[in-house]
């Protein structure tokens, strides 16, 4: 199970950072819905390496 929650947080981490760089490509704070999506990707990141925490 630790090894798929890995995968699932390393796949979020990866698009987090793809939205991060495309927004710093433009200049400029993302739109609502991007910047959105940005922030509910890093409490679910967060909830992820808890959930692994607490396994270890």
């Amino acid at each position: 199970m630790q090894k798929k929650l890995e995968t699932v947080a390393n796949a979020m981490r990866e698009e987090q950072r793809k939205l991060l760089e495309e927004a710093a490509a433009l200049g400029q704070i993302p739109a609502g819905n991007r910047l959105e999506r940005i922030a509910q990707l890093e409490l679910n990141i967060a909830a992820v390496e808890n959930t692994l925490d607490e396994h270890e």
